[in-house]
């Protein structure tokens, strides 16, 4: 609802030069479950903006609302292809504490239903030409997000505004979470930061593996221990492609269990 054409002409002229699209769903009943306040008709007409504006955009969607059927979610999927967009990111509905969707088991997502639909997304956008790059995102090939790939390799990037990220020289932080704390710590001239950490060497070191085996790039062999590598890949959970381990389909659906057990060799 938010997206005009003044809105991206003043984008443009600041220097962006990519937009996400919360598009989340392009069902209506599923967008109200998920209190979103946009309908489909509001996300045909931001897709056409976007698309008259010249900007680089990528559809952003939210899969296992409990009132989302196969059908609702294939139909999402057909429509952001038909988009036209060059990218797609689609992310498991997470529950998370102190808001209206952790007070209402039903309609919180089931584990199973959602990894029926990541494997629907997995089918349907490697039909249509997009290929998968980190667990949650997809690409024609050339159109990786830069974005995310510095997030995955531990670049360094400032985020602007309530509940954003930054990275600098190896210290995080994370801003205020609410809009209204936000504003009242920016007009009355404190530091909006929430918290700041730092990681120690070896904490980045086996965070780095974390993050690259979310990624196609998958992590040095000696990452695992050698009965567990004999595991996964006898579980058609990983591939062994060269000196690397990648996970398979299966496996990323299990990809935080999976990085539990990296044992934390350099990497590569």
């Amino acid at each position: 609802d938010d997206v005009s054409d003044p809105l991206l002409e003043a984008l443009l002229r600041a220097g962006v030069t990519r937009v996400s699209l919360g598009v989340q769903s392009t069902v209506d009943h599923v967008l109200v479950s998920l209190g979103r306040r946009h309908d489909r008709a509001a996300v045909g007409a931001a897709v056409t903006a976007l698309r008259r504006s010249g900007l680089s955009y990528n559809v952003d969607l939210i899969y296992g609302a409990s009132n989302e059927s196969m059908d609702d979610w294939r139909t999402t999927l057909d429509d952001a292809v038909s988009f036209g967009t060059t990218h797609v990111s689609a992310y498991a509905l997470t529950v998370e504490g102190g808001t209206v969707l952790a007070a209402d088991p039903l309609r919180q997502p089931d584990d199973d239903d959602q990894a029926d639909k990541y494997e629907l997304a997995h089918v349907v956008l490697g039909e249509a030409g997009f290929a998968n790059y980190e667990v949650s995102n997809w690409a024609r090939p050339g159109y990786e997000c830069a974005h995310n790939w510095r997030y995955w390799r531990q670049g360094e990037y400032l985020g602007f505004g309530c509940a954003a990220h930054s990275h600098v020289d190896g210290t995080r932080w994370w801003n205020v979470r609410t809009p209204d704390r936000f504003i009242e710590r920016i007009t009355g001239g404190s530091d909006a930061r929430s918290t700041t950490e730092r990681l120690t060497p070896q904490q980045r070191a086996m965070e780095a593996l974390q993050l690259l085996l979310r990624t196609r790039l998958g992590v040095p062999v000696p990452s695992f221990s050698p009965a567990d590598l004999a595991d996964f890949v006898e579980g058609d959970l990983v591939d062994v492609v060269s000196d690397r381990v990648v996970l398979t389909i299966r496996g990323r659906l299990m990809a935080n269990a999976l990085s539990h057990r990296l044992v934390g060799a350099p990497v590569a």
